[in-house]
């Protein structure tokens, strides 16, 4: 390839993104200076926190610029190197361009051994979808051996670790997902308790035949309505994490439900919002742990990989017609 393919973002969206807001072109690859490497990308990572960064405005991170190359998560191979730290053939993850190739000085870069698992769980399970529910679980949640945790989102890439790593300390585990399919994954293959169809079924009503003693960690992945009738169920002392609220992504305006004081201050719960990054120092402890419940069966994980990095932009819109079960990637190259 002479090229290196790029895609920008040319507009912001309105609602739900479109084909109209991203823009595919071509430029040279670019060469490196000393103390970079050139990265050839094998697949791209899409997250629902992006559509975030679209909306222009600064949060905890920087929003996209429009006519600027979108960035998100990349496994890639290194091509040429003039950093003493990294060699040609060696395999890394990190913040990247959604392109061919891609520059770094080496920062914001780590290796991914491929003997250990495959290198695509360095975007998933392994990766900061993982570290996302390991340290907010385990961290905020502090779940104890018998409680019952309700997770939104759960045939997601961050819920579906969730769930696992709650049944591995001996809980009880309700996921909420969209689809028939979705629940089976979650019962049959990685062990759910129960599962409930949150677009078909009445959430409070169904939630309280499910979860009959109560709920005492809810992680939030979706918000809305769905985590407006878990409120009502929070048993004394609760921990509620709030992770995403992908439900709300696309509207242009916030929508209020039931004030949550009340039902925060009868129960003495805790309610806290997390970004993965505030665990930085500790990211190494997850990726250990993680990898060794991964290589000893005890994590599984499943993938949707949507081909080419021209469709990059329909796997993102993906994420929020509920398209994917666990992992959205895109495959850029085939490994070789």
């Amino acid at each position: 390839m002479n090229t290196n393919r790029q895609i920008l973002l040319i507009n912001r969206p309105k609602g739900m993104p479109s084909q109209e807001n991203f823009k595919l072109i071509s430029s040279q690859i670019p060469e490196i200076n000393d103390g970079e490497v050139l990265i050839q990308t094998i697949y791209l990572s899409v997250d629902p926190y992006m559509r975030g960064r679209m909306r222009g405005i600064k949060t905890y991170t920087n929003p996209y610029e429009l006519n600027e190359v979108l960035t998100g998560g990349v496994v890639g191979e290194i091509i040429e190197s003039k950093n003493d730290w990294f060699s040609p053939g060696d395999i890394i993850e990190g913040r990247l361009d959604w392109a061919d190739y891609s520059v770094s000085d080496g920062n914001g870069i780590r290796k991914v051994n491929p003997t250990i698992a495959p290198i695509t769980t360095a975007l998933g399970v392994v990766g900061m979808p993982g570290l996302t529910a390991y340290f907010g679980l385990l961290d905020i949640g502090k779940p104890k051996e018998g409680e019952t945790i309700v997770v939104s989102g759960a045939a997601g890439a961050v819920g579906t670790v969730v769930g696992q790593i709650a049944k591995l300390k001996g809980c009880r585990v309700v996921g909420i997902a969209g689809s028939q399919e979705k629940r089976d994954y979650l019962e049959k293959e990685l062990g759910f308790d129960v599962t409930i169809n949150y677009k078909e079924e009445n959430m409070l009503q169904t939630l309280r035949k499910k979860c009959p003693d109560g709920i005492d960690v809810y992680f939030d992945n979706v918000g809305g309505e769905v985590s407006d009738a878990v409120m009502h169920l929070i048993n004394f002392q609760a921990r509620i994490i709030v992770c995403g609220q992908i439900s709300e992504y696309n509207k242009e305006q916030p929508q209020y439900g039931p004030r949550v004081q009340r039902f925060m201050l009868n129960s003495s719960a805790l309610m806290k919002a997390f970004i993965v990054g505030d665990y930085a120092d500790r990211f190494q402890e997850g990726y250990n742990q993680l990898g060794k419940w991964v290589q000893e069966g005890k994590l599984k994980y499943r993938e949707n990989i949507v081909e080419g990095l021209e469709n990059t932009p329909r796997a993102f819109m993906g994420l929020f017609m509920g398209e994917n079960i666990g992992k959205q990637l895109v495959r850029v190259l085939t490994e070789s």
